[in-house]
Formats: C-alpha cells, sequence, structure tokens
C-alpha cells in the first residue's frame, strides 16, 4: 500500500515539474499557482517593452546607427501626441498625420525621401484607409538609384513598385513577393 502512495506522489511531482518550468508573469521561471512571493500577475512587473503602462518604452537613440534623427522622430512625435491628446479614434490619426508633417527633414537620414514622403502626405491628405495608402504609393517618385549602395538591386526593386503600384495592403504585398521573389 505504502509503494502504491509513493509512485501516485511520484507521478504527480513528474508531472507538475513542466508546469514549474514555465516562465512566470515576471519572465522568470514560475512557481506554479502560488509561485511565492513577488512572483504573482498583480506584482507590477512588466513582460515587455509596455512594462505594464499599455504604451511602448521610447527607444534608445544613442544605440541607433543616426542618433540625431532618432532624437528628432522622437521629439517630433512627443510634439504630435502633446497636440493629439485630446482626440480619439479616427480624428487622432488624422491630428497626428497632420503634426507628423511637422518634422524637420534636415535631420532625417534621408532628407529627399522626407521631402517626398511629406509632398505625397500633403497630396493625399483628404483620404483615409488603403486609399490614402495607395495615393501615397503612387505619388512617392522613384528613389535615385545611382546614388543607392546597390544601383543593379534599386533598380529590380524600382520596377517591381511601379508593377506592384495598382494594388495596396495584403495583395500589395503578395504582388512584390511574388516579383521579387527568386526563380525556382
Amino acid at each position: 500500500m505504502k509503494t502504491g502512495i509513493a509512485i501516485v506522489s511520484l507521478a504527480a511531482a513528474l508531472l507538475a515539474l513542466p508546469a514549474l518550468a514555465q516562465p512566470g508573469p515576471s519572465g522568470g521561471m514560475g512557481g506554479g499557482m502560488g509561485g511565492g512571493p513577488g512572483m504573482g500577475a498583480a506584482s507590477g512587473s512588466g513582460m515587455g517593452p509596455t512594462s505594464g503602462t499599455g504604451k511602448r518604452q521610447p527607444m534608445d537613440c544613442s544605440k541607433s546607427k543616426n542618433p540625431e534623427a532618432c532624437t528628432a522622430h522622437q521629439e517630433a512625435r512627443n510634439k504630435a501626441q502633446q497636440a493629439c491628446k485630446d482626440k480619439a479614434g479616427p480624428e487622432r490619426k488624422q491630428c497626428m498625420h497632420e503634426q507628423m508633417q511637422n518634422v524637420d527633414c534636415g535631420k532625417a537620414r534621408s532628407p529627399q525621401q522626407c521631402e517626398s514622403r511629406k509632398q505625397a502626405y500633403g497630396a493625399c491628405k483628404g483620404q483615409q484607409g488603403p486609399a490614402f495608402k495607395q495615393c501615397v504609393q503612387q505619388k512617392m517618385p522613384s528613389p535615385d538609384c545611382a546614388k543607392s549602395p546597390n544601383p543593379q538591386q534599386c533598380e529590380q526593386h524600382a520596377k517591381v513598385r511601379e508593377a506592384c503600384k495598382d494594388k495596396v495592403g495584403p495583395e500589395h504585398k503578395a504582388c512584390l513577393r511574388e516579383k521579387l521573389a527568386p526563380a525556382k
């Protein structure tokens, strides 16, 4: 009888081990249901870049390829968020688009592309959703492949973008993939 209880106890312990080895809410190894002190979901420790606030933490610009551009983008985004803080839904999205038009392209990684994008956004201002995306796609000029590190690849991509410009969303992505995929 004692051996039966010992076998059942051992089996129960072995079956519980995988659950104990699962990461807990704090990112460490969990302690099962109770988890011990500080291991519960209400401990306040986050599981990622949001840290429980619902907002993403800002990127560390010192680790960026272009720290000046990163900082300028963060400042512009903060200004836009302040200007649009009393709006919600589509109205907020439109406000953010308008505010982001005030970004200084002089600090951008590619100032010409930044200016082109601002012009395209301005030309497509009244549209929303897929129509806005398609409008911007059509208004954006082709990149100057002579300045590209790989002109041949740049020209190939420009041709593919031109061939897929009438599509938007998942159809556009599928078109790009289909035409850029290596022939088998």
